[in-house]
Parts: C-alpha cells; sequence; structure tokens
C-alpha cells in the first residue's frame, strides 16, 4: 500500500516548476505498477484539484481502465472507460480531437479498454459492432487506426487477409497477396523511427534464412511527414529517408518488398510498430500482433500456419 510520505514526494514532483505533461503522465503509470490503483486515483485527485480537467490529466486516467483491463477487472475496466470517454466529449465541445497529443490518446484508449472488455467477456460480435461504430464516428481523425486495430484483434485471425495497396514502394516489386497463396507470409509493418522495429528486424531475417522461398515477407511501411530527428520532410525527402533506413539497419531484409502507403496501415489497424501479420498459406490470417514477437513465438505461429 502506498505510504502518505510516498504518496506525498510523487505528488510534490507533478507539481515542481521543472514538471511537464507526460512527466504527469509517467508518474501515474509508475504509481498505478507500483502501489495499485487507490493510489493513482488518489494521484489524479490531487492533480485535478490543483489543475482541473487537462488533456494530460484524461490521458493519465485512461490508464486506470488499462490497468483493470490487464488485471481482467472488466466491470472497473468498463467504469473507467466510460468516465473517461465522458470526459474527452466535454473536452471535445472546447478544441479539436488532434489540436494536441493528450487528449486523442485518452478517447482512443478508453474505446480501446470498453471494446476489449466486451470481447473479453464473450460479447465479441457486440464489442465488434461498438468499435465500428467508433471508427465510424472519429474516421477523419488520428485514433481511426487504433480502432481498428481493435478491430483487427477481435474479429481479423480466421478472415482473407485484407489487399494491400502496392502503388508506391521500395525495393523489390510487390505483388499482390492472392499471387502468395500456397505460402505462408509475415507482414511486417514498421516505421522509420521505430526502436523496436530495428530489434525484430534480425528475427525476422533469421526465420527467412531458415525457411527461404517457402516464406514471404513483405514489410509495409508508411510515411509520417517528418525524417531524421523529427524534421519535417517532404513526400521525396522523406521516401530517401526511408530508403536510407532500411538499408542501413535491414540490410538482411533488402529482398522483401515494402510498399509504402498509409491505407495500408489504416486497413490493418498499424497504429502500434511493429505490427506482425501470418497469413497462411490458405490466404488467411493466423496471426494478429501488435508489438514486438520473440523468435520462439513467430516460429510457433508460422507452424499454426502450416510452415514446417
Amino acid at each position: 500500500m502506498l505510504t502518505k510520505s510516498a504518496l506525498f514526494v510523487i505528488i510534490f514532483s507533478l507539481f515542481t516548476v521543472a514538471a511537464k505533461a507526460q512527466d504527469f503522465v509517467s508518474a501515474v503509470r509508475a504509481t498505478l505498477e507500483g502501489y495499485g490503483i487507490p493510489a493513482a486515483e488518489s494521484v489524479l485527485k490531487q492533480y485535478r484539484d490543483a489543475r482541473g480537467v487537462t488533456p494530460e490529466y484524461l490521458e493519465a486516467y485512461s490508464w486506470l481502465g488499462r490497468k483493470a483491463l490487464a488485471d481482467r477487472d472488466y466491470a472497473a475496466a468498463v467504469k473507467y472507460a466510460e468516465q473517461t470517454y465522458d470526459m474527452s466529449a466535454a473536452e471535445l465541445k472546447r478544441r479539436g480531437l488532434d489540436a494536441e497529443p493528450h487528449l486523442p490518446i485518452a478517447l482512443g484508449a478508453a474505446i480501446e479498454v470498453d471494446g476489449l472488455a466486451m470481447a473479453g467477456q464473450g460479447d465479441r460480435t457486440g464489442a465488434v459492432a461498438y468499435l465500428r461504430g467508433q471508427e465510424a464516428k472519429f474516421a477523419t481523425t488520428s485514433i481511426a487506426p487504433r480502432i481498428q486495430k481493435n478491430i483487427n484483434l477481435i474479429s481479423l485471425e480466421g478472415k482473407p487477409a485484407p489487399a494491400l495497396r502496392e502503388t508506391q514502394y521500395l525495393g523489390p516489386k510487390p505483388q499482390p497477396l492472392t499471387a502468395y497463396k500456397g505460402k505462408p507470409v509475415i507482414l511486417f509493418f514498421w516505421a522509420h523511427w521505430c526502436g523496436d522495429c530495428k530489434i525484430q528486424g534480425p528475427i525476422l531475417a533469421r526465420l527467412k534464412q531458415e525457411y527461404g522461398d517457402r516464406l514471404v515477407l513483405v514489410a509495409p511501411t508508411q510515411r509520417f511527414g517528418y525524417a531524421a530527428a523529427g524534421n519535417p520532410a517532404s513526400a521525396a525527402e522523406e521516401m530517401k529517408y526511408i530508403e536510407e533506413v532500411r538499408k542501413k539497419y535491414y540490410p538482411r531484409l533488402a529482398d522483401a518488398p515494402v510498399p509504402v502507403s498509409e491505407e495500408n496501415f489504416r486497413r490493418y489497424g498499424a497504429s502500434t510498430t511493429p505490427t506482425l501479420v501470418v497469413v497462411g498459406a490458405d490466404g488467411r490470417v493466423k496471426l494478429y500482433h501488435p508489438g514486438r514477437m520473440s523468435y520462439e513465438e513467430l516460429k510457433a505461429a508460422l507452424a499454426s500456419a502450416g510452415m514446417s
């Protein structure tokens, strides 16, 4: 349990002149992990009493629902998600969703937790219907891919793999996914700024070396409007930078086609990078996984996709 002295130290750190918005979010997350939800609620209350409901408060508050969901306390997860959603909706009356970075994270998390809690309680159909409704409502905002990610988490496995847009690409010319039928395919959604993607690269290269032509690897990416060190870049400048990153950090994946398209990321809900998708020889999705995977995990997924 969080002692009064420990709580005082945490709260004091939040209100120093040097404290920034993201420091507060990080402090709430640390409190959740170290002391649990009641202690985090105390920190949140102190902040709200002093500063009111701010976008960073909402992002921090959204972690209560995420923690409850991780603990499989679905009733609490839904309660916190709905509270986050309602407070975010009130904030949307004063500002656009993407006017600053914290509000879309908070609202996206609220929708995610609500949908996954419904699915966790066995109502997968209701969860998909809810998420599709929210996706339509926020279709033109930054949280649309995150909502699609959660629809895919609940429903994509076992379905035919969505087609990729292949108009613009780096490396070898990509083929339609249907052209690879008969072979398992790994889709590796990555970003030029993504450190976890660079860690994932050697694992994929090892698998490709082991399985050779029996395994297809496709590595979709997209432009983000900036290049090295977050400096703004034109489309042409960023494409050049992506190619530099590809050659420097993924030399053993040089034979993998790299379709470049925001539409692919939206379609697959790749709001997390890396996102890994294993498509079986029958063209159906066997695994949809936001985040890194180990060699052993991916090899097991390939085995379930028919790779021996």
